[in-house]
């Protein structure tokens, strides 16, 4: 009795630990109503785009607005790539990347279980054969360890409810040395036509992926109105 007491004393003891550890890293206190009382390493996150905004994802100034095309030429993704579009919504960049990487497979991962139903369905009429959905959660993408050369993620990662939780869980899914583009719109930029809640600054995107074990390669200043930030999983991981 004793020795079942003392383990389940030592547990509670770590579950304590652990919230502490969790409660430390968030902090919880108003802001800018269009995100949530949660920030992490001083920056507020914003709320979850729904499945509501599929019409906005898809909207035809997007090329224009974004140039999607030279995003994707930044990527240098070949055939027989393996790529996940984190956060994918409504499989924008996922159904353009299914023609890029051939033999090679799109994961399109996101945290709705609408989105990944419309998905499912776009797939099914559009007939791509390399798109797999994946539920992911809050914090895990829900991916296997070491399987991922490429992930991409425009416009969503300041929406991680756990930025912290879900970056680890990337670095664990891609393989060692596989690389990571970050695309946020520049927070820098006072002339981007964006919510400032849903912006990003170059130095903040660093220190925040820094902090779960990425390298930051560089930064491709090439698109309209966002960052395409680089980073890479250690070769020795």
């Amino acid at each position: 009795m004793k020795k079942y007491l003392h383990f389940s004393l030592l547990f509670f003891a770590l579950l304590q630990t652990v919230t502490l550890i969790a409660q430390e890293r968030y902090t919880v206190k108003s802001g800018d109503p269009n995100g949530i009382s949660k920030w992490y390493m001083g920056r507020q996150i914003a709320h979850v785009m729904s499945h509501y905004g599929i019409e906005w994802l898809e909207r035809k100034e997007r090329e224009m607005e974004e140039n999607t095309t030279q995003l994707l030429k930044n990527l240098a993704v070949q055939p027989g790539t393996v790529i996940a579009d984190i956060g994918a919504g409504s499989g924008y960049h996922s159904t353009l990347l299914s023609k890029m990487v051939g033999n090679g497979k799109v994961y399109a991962v996101d945290v709705e279980r609408e989105m990944i139903a419309y998905l499912k369905d776009r797939i099914k009429l559009e007939g791509y054969k390399n798109i797999i959905p994946v539920l992911s959660t809050e914090q895990k993408v829900s991916l296997p360890a070491n399987s991922i050369d490429v992930m991409l993620l425009v416009d969503v990662y300041h929406e991680f409810s756990f930025p912290y939780e879900m970056t680890l869980s990337m670095l664990e899914a891609l393989k060692p040395g596989g690389k990571l583009v970050l695309v946020e719109f520049r927070a820098e930029d006072p002339n981007v036509p964006i919510k400032t809640i849903h912006k990003m600054s170059e130095q903040q995107s660093v220190k925040e992926f820094k902090a779960s074990g990425f390298l930051f390669e560089k930064n491709i200043g090439n698109l309209p109105w966002q960052h395409c930030l680089i980073f890479r999983k250690p070769k020795n991981k």
